[in-house]
């Protein structure tokens, strides 16, 4: 089996894995960052989004050989070092961003590329940012809203 490197969360890390070993699966199996979750395994609810080197992605459905070299943040390095929330993070408990949880890490994620990416989004370029996330509880508003507050824009409708 080969034995990959990566630069995690700011952290140089190392796994034995099979070949066909999916990054979550390394992430979550061989390097124990559970914050990373799995859904579906066919790259249709977006719980697994990482980045890999900037970008994000769906990392049920990249194996995790793919990413031997690279730069990957998950949501476990989101938080500030002294453990308090990132403004997403915080912004997604202030607007009622969550319910169970499950989907949130890839939520967030994909919310933070989009931020990167695009500092001051329309609620449209929001919804159709998010279009690769899937949220079972929240009725998807109050992500919204979140993302709204963490660009630093008022939520246009409030979260029932």
């Amino acid at each position: 089996m080969p034995t990959i490197s990566m630069n995690v969360n700011g952290i140089s890390v190392s796994a034995e894995v099979e070949n066909r070993t999916v990054l979550s699966t390394a992430l979550r199996e061989n390097l124990g960052m559970t914050g990373t979750h799995v859904g579906c395994d066919t790259s249709q609810c977006g719980a697994c989004v990482v980045h890999v080197n900037g970008k994000a992605v769906k990392s049920c459905t990249m194996f995790a050989v793919e990413a031997d070299g690279a730069e990957v943040a998950t949501i476990e390095g989101q938080a500030h070092s002294d453990g308090s929330l990132n403004v997403i993070q915080q912004a997604f408990q202030d607007h009622h961003g969550l319910q169970c949880g499950f989907c949130t890490p890839g939520m967030i994620m994909t919310a933070t590329a989009l931020l990167r990416d695009n500092p001051k989004p329309t609620e449209t370029e929001i919804r159709d940012h998010l279009e690769g996330n899937i949220c079972r509880c929240t009725g998807y508003q109050g992500i919204v809203n979140a993302i709204m507050a963490a660009s630093g824009q008022k939520p246009a409708i409030a979260a029932e």
